[in-house]
Order: C-alpha cells, then sequence, then structure tokens
C-alpha cells in the first residue's frame, strides 16, 4: 500500500506541474480519470501476475466504464503516466509504458499479432503522444519523442524527435535541433535520395525531399 500511495502523490504532483487547468490536489483527485484508472491497474496487474486473470479482467472492465480508459492487466505502466481528457484510450496486454509519459484522448498502444508473444509497443521515457495516435505493434518509441495527433505509427521511433506526419513507407520527423528528415522504409537517407535526383534531373515529389524552413520552431513544427 506504501507504493500506491506514493506513486498516487508523485501522479498527482505531475498533473498540478504539467496542467495549467488543475487548480487543487482534490481537483486532481477527484476529477481526473486517469488517476482512478491507474489506482485500479495497480491492484489489476499484480492479481494478472499471480494468476488470477479472470478477477484482474473484472477489475480492469470496472476500471474502463468509470473512466473511459482501458488498460489491460497485463501492461506495464511507469510512474507518473499522465492521460489527458483519458477517453477512449486504450493501452494493450504487452505494452510497456516508461515514467513521466503523457497521452492525450483516443491514443491506443496496440498490437499487430494474434500470436501469445510481445506485440505492443514498448514507450520510453518523458514521451508525448498526441489525440488520437494509434502506436501499433512491437515497436519503440525512444525517450523524450514527440508525436502529433491523429497518426498511425508502425515503425521505431528514435529518441529525442518530433513526429508530425505519416506516410505508408515515411516518418517525418523533427529532431530538436532545426531540421527535418525523411527516414524511409528501406533504410535510405533522404540526403542521398536528393543527391541521387539531383544527379539525374529528375523532379523530386515534395514530400520526398527534405526541407529545413529557416523560421520553424518546436509549435510550429508540431502543429504542421
Amino acid at each position: 500500500m506504501k507504493r500506491l500511495w506514493q506513486a498516487i502523490r508523485y501522479n498527482i504532483k505531475r498533473v498540478m506541474d504539467s496542467d495549467p487547468a488543475a487548480d487543487s490536489v482534490w481537483m486532481v483527485l477527484w476529477t481526473y480519470p486517469h488517476i482512478t484508472a491507474l489506482f485500479w491497474h495497480f491492484f489489476a496487474h499484480r492479481l494478472y501476475k499471480r494468476g488470477y486473470k479472470l478477477l484482474a479482467r473484472r477489475i480492469a472492465l470496472h476500471s474502463r466504464r468509470v473512466t473511459g480508459i482501458e488498460i489491460h492487466p497485463g501492461a506495464t505502466i511507469g510512474r507518473g503516466l499522465f492521460i489527458d481528457h483519458g477517453m477512449g484510450v486504450v493501452i494493450g496486454e504487452t505494452a510497456i509504458v516508461g515514467d513521466d509519459v503523457t497521452l492525450f484522448h483516443g491514443v491506443t498502444l496496440g498490437g499487430m499479432s494474434s500470436k501469445k508473444v510481445k506485440r505492443h509497443p514498448t514507450v520510453g521515457n518523458d514521451v508525448l503522444i498526441g489525440a488520437g495516435t494509434k502506436v501499433l505493434g512491437d515497436i519503440t518509441v525512444g525517450d523524450h519523442s514527440r508525436i502529433g495527433c491523429n497518426l498511425v505509427i508502425k515503425r521505431d521511433v528514435p529518441a529525442n524527435v518530433v513526429i508530425y506526419e505519416t506516410e505508408p513507407e515515411n516518418i517525418v520527423s523533427r529532431r530538436h535541433k532545426p531540421t527535418i528528415h525523411i527516414v524511409d522504409g528501406h533504410g535510405h537517407s533522404d540526403q542521398d535520395q536528393r543527391e541521387d535526383h539531383s544527379e539525374t534531373g529528375r523532379h523530386i515529389p515534395r514530400h520526398r525531399i527534405a526541407f529545413t524552413p529557416k523560421n520553424m520552431t518546436k509549435e510550429m513544427a508540431w502543429y504542421i
């Protein structure tokens, strides 16, 4: 129980530090649904690991009905998870969520396989995932990365990048330095592609080349 109360206190403090709408500790404790969801997950996860899977799933089901947040009791959740608004968030059985992660409403940490294997994402520390984004499969999201809204992520995300757009074969991202690059699914860098195309003189579609806006800030990149 000591660990539970320590976790609750840390989660409340993180909300107070992160959310300007949080006016008091009592407001966070009584009105933020993820606090309730994490409270029930604390017990459900331990029951699940000890083999009481049916009871664990019933507790998780009750938590979903009350909060609108579905966390499978098998999921491993680090401390300080902040699920803002909360409604519609789904975290799968084999998902691993690091410390100080922020998820917005509608986020799914889902699987891509029906086999009993590690099939859900591993999310690093201090990661933010925007509303409606689906992170699917046994992939890794690196520490301190930011992922925009309404995206589908099915490949590993490096640490310390901002992902604001995805395509079927590409992930468009920006590191903390003001440089945007495209990583394709075949291991080719955007710089190599630009050099190859410049030699042949062929037209390069806009979405296939890298670009570096002179005045782009983190906030601007986030909303593109």
